[in-house]
C-alpha cells in the first residue's frame, strides 16, 4: 500500500479523499491556490502545498507544478478527484511517466471513453444500447437539420469531449439548430479544447439511471447498483437516490451487466460509473465517467461498499475484496448538493463569504462538506460547497430523514440551494417518486421557494489566541500567535465578507451584469435592433454559462464590454436606447 497520495483537487472531494487516506494510515498532500489557502483541505492534509494563482488554469489544471510538488513531498501516488485534471489523459500519463502511481483507470481508458463518438462506437461494438446517432462528428448546423429530417425534432448536439452539462444543447425545432449546435462547439472548445460535435435523438422525458462498477487490474468486476439522477437543471444533477424509485431488479441487474461489460470492452480498472437514460423499459448508454462520481456516497450508504478506499486499494495492485454475489442493498440512500446559486432566482451563481454554518446530525444523516464553519465559497471554481446525504430503512424513511435534515442544516451569508431541496419535499412527483429529468422544468413554477437574504456580518472581536497560517518554501505551516490583532497598536483585523456590496448604478435601458463574471460571447453590435428580453451576451460564472437579456426593445447605442472580459455584478455592459 501507498505511504503518501498527493490529492490533486480541492474543495470536499479533497477532504473526503484525505479523510479516506487517515484511516488507511496513508499520508495526505494537499495543494491550493491563493484563495484556497484557508480552505478545509489544506487544514486537514498531513502536508499543503502552494501551486498557484486563483485561476484554475494557474493552480489546479498546472500538470507540471502538480508532478513537482508530488515528486517534493514525495507522494507515490496522485488521486485526481473529479473535475479538474480527473479525466485528462495528459495528466494521467504525465503522473505515471514522473514514476507515480495514477489512481483511476489507465489512460487508453480514459480516451476511450473521453471521446463520446468513440465511446459510442465501442459501447455498440460491446453489445450495450446506445441511442441513435451519429457515428462521426458533424461539420455545420446543416447537419442537425439532415439528421432531423430521418429521426425528427428535437435533437441533441453534444461535444465529443463533453461532460458535467458542458457542451450540451438541444434544438427543439429548425429555428434553434444554427445556435444549438454553435453553443455545443463553443462549449466543447471552451472546457475541454475540442470543439467537435455529434448528434443523438434526444429523449425529452427519460430517467437519468447510472451504475457504478469496480474492476480490479487483475480482470474482476462488479457493479454495485444504480443511482437516479434525474432531478437536475442545465443537465447538472441536484439529487440522486439509491435504489432508483423507477427500477426493477431485473432491470437493475441487465444494467449492471451492460456497464461490466462497457468496463470490459476498454480494460477499465479502476472505479467508474457509466450513465443510461431510461425510457419505458428501455435504457441506453450515455457516457462513462472514468472517476468517482460526486454522488458516490448514496451507493456508499445502501451497500456498506467505500468506493474511495477500494479505488485505492485497486490503484496499489491490490485484487478486488468482494464478489457481486457478495454485494446487497440494504435501505434507501438520497443525496442533495449543497451549491452556491439562487434557486429563487433562476439558480443564479451565488459565490461569497458563508457568515453562519450548522450541519445536521442524528441517526443516518452524513455531510460531505469544503467547510466546517463559516467561510468562503469562492466564485473561481464549481459553486458545491456541501453534500447532504441520508439513509433510511426504506425511501418514505429516508424522505422523513431528509426534511429533518434540511430543515437543521444553517448556511447564511450566500444564497443556497437548500430551499429548493425542501420545497421538493411538498412536491407530489418528487415524493411518489415519479419524476424525470423534465421534473425542474415542468415543476419550478409550482415550488414555494424562500428567498435568500445575506446575513449580517459577524463583528464580534478576534480571540487572543489565533492561528494563522506561514508560508515557507511553498509549504504550509500553521502557527498560533498570542496577543490578539488590537494589541497591534493601529492594526485592525482584517475580515472576508465585510457587509453588503455595492452594485453600479445603472439607468433604464442598460443591460447590468447579474453577477460577476466573464464575458463568453456578444451577441449583438452598435445599431442592432432588440426585443425585450432578447440576449445581448453570454456570461460564464462559477462554470456555467448565463443569456443576459434586454431590458427593453430598442436600438443598441453602446455595445461597453467585449468577449473574454471580466465584469462585476452590477457593472453596465449594453446600452439599449
Amino acid at each position: 500500500m501507498f505511504r503518501k497520495i498527493l490529492i490533486a483537487n480541492r474543495g470536499e472531494i479533497a477532504v473526503r479523499i484525505i479523510r479516506a487516506c487517515r484511516e488507511m494510515g496513508i499520508e495526505s498532500v494537499a495543494v491550493y491556490s491563493d484563495t484556497d489557502r484557508d480552505a478545509l483541505h489544506t487544514i486537514l492534509a498531513d502536508e499543503s502545498y502552494h501551486i498557484g494563482a486563483t485561476p484554475a488554469n494557474e493552480s489546479y489544471l498546472n500538470i507540471g507544478k502538480l508532478i513537482e510538488v508530488a515528486e517534493r513531498s514525495g507522494a507515490e501516488a496522485v488521486h485526481p478527484g473529479y473535475g479538474f485534471l480527473a479525466e485528462s489523459v495528459p495528466f494521467a500519463r504525465a503522473v505515471t511517466g514522473a514514476g507515480l502511481v495514477w489512481i483511476g483507470p489507465h489512460p487508453e481508458a480514459i480516451e476511450a471513453m473521453g471521446s463520446k463518438v468513440e465511446s459510442r462506437r465501442i459501447m455498440a461494438r460491446a453489445g450495450v444500447p446506445i441511442t441513435p446517432g451519429t457515428e462521426d462528428p458533424v461539420e455545420s448546423a446543416d447537419s442537425v437539420m439532415d439528421f432531423a429530417s430521418a429521426h425528427g425534432f428535437p435533437v441533441a448536439v453534444k461535444a465529443s469531449s463533453g461532460g458535467g452539462g458542458k457542451g450540451f444543447a438541444v434544438a427543439f425545432d429548425k429555428t434553434e439548430a444554427e445556435a444549438a449546435f454553435e453553443r455545443a462547439s463553443r462549449e466543447g472548445e471552451a472546457y475541454f479544447g475540442d470543439g467537435s460535435v455529434y448528434l443523438e435523438r434526444y429523449l425529452s422525458s427519460p430517467r437519468h439511471i447510472e451504475i457504478q462498477i469496480l474492476r480490479d487490474k487483475h480482470g474482476h468486476a462488479v457493479h454495485l447498483g444504480e443511482r437516479d439522477c434525474s432531478i437536475q437543471r442545465r443537465h447538472q444533477k441536484l439529487v440522486e437516490e439509491c435504489p432508483s424509485p423507477a427500477l426493477t431488479p431485473e432491470m437493475r441487474e441487465a444494467m449492471g451487466e451492460a456497464a461490466i461489460a462497457a468496463a470490459k470492452a476498454v480494460g477499465y480498472d479502476s472505479a467508474g460509473t457509466c450513465e443510461f437514460l431510461v425510457e419505458g423499459d428501455e435504457f441506453f448508454f450515455l457516457e462513462m465517467n472514468t472517476r468517482v462520481q460526486v454522488e458516490h456516497p448514496v451507493t456508499e450508504e445502501v451497500t456498506g461498499i467505500d468506493i474511495v478506499k477500494t479505488g485505492i486499494r485497486i490503484a496499489a495492485g491490490e485484487g478486488m475484496p468482494f464478489s457481486q454475489s457478495d454485494v446487497s442493498w440494504r435501505g434507501h440512500a438520497i443525496e442533495v448538493r449543497l451549491n452556491a446559486e439562487d434557486p429563487s432566482n433562476d439558480f443564479a451563481p451565488s459565490p461569497g463569504t458563508v457568515t453562519a454554518y450548522k450541519e445536521p446530525g442524528g441517526p443516518g444523516v452524513r455531510v460531505d462538506s469544503s467547510l466546517r464553519g463559516p467561510g468562503v465559497v469562492p466564485e473561481s471554481y464549481d459553486p458545491l460547497f456541501a453534500k447532504l446525504i441520508v439513509r433510511g430503512s426504506d425511501r418514505d424513511d429516508a424522505l422523513s430523514r431528509l426534511r429533518r435534515a434540511t430543515e437543521e442544516f444553517e448556511v447564511e451569508g450566500i444564497a443556497t440551494t437548500l430551499p429548493f431541496h425542501r420545497a421538493i419535499l411538498d412536491d407530489e412527483a418528487f415524493v411518489s417518486g415519479d419524476y424525470t429529468t423534465g421534473f425542474v422544468a415542468e415543476r419550478m413554477e409550482g415550488l414555494e421557494i424562500e428567498s435568500s437574504s445575506p446575513a449580517v456580518p459577524d463583528d464580534s472581536p478576534e480571540k487572543e489566541a489565533r492561528e494563522v497560517e506561514v508560508e515557507v518554501d511553498g509549504r504550509l505551516f500553521r502557527v498560533k500567535v498570542f496577543g490578539g490583532a488590537e494589541a497591534k497598536g493601529d492594526a485592525t483585523p482584517t475580515r472576508r465578507g465585510g457587509g453588503n456590496r455595492r452594485r453600479a448604478s445603472v439607468s433604464e435601458g442598460t443591460v447590468a451584469a447579474p453577477m460577476q463574471g466573464t464575458i463568453v460571447r456578444l451577441l449583438v453590435e452598435e445599431g442592432d435592433e432588440v426585443e425585450a428580453d432578447e440576449a445581448v451576451c453570454v456570461l460564464e460564472a462559477m462554470k456555467m454559462e448565463s443569456e443576459v437579456r434586454s431590458p427593453k426593445a430598442g436600438k443598441v447605442g453602446k455595445v461597453l464590454v467585449e468577449a473574454g472580459q471580466t465584469v462585476k455584478g452590477g457593472e453596465a455592459l449594453v446600452v439599449v436606447e
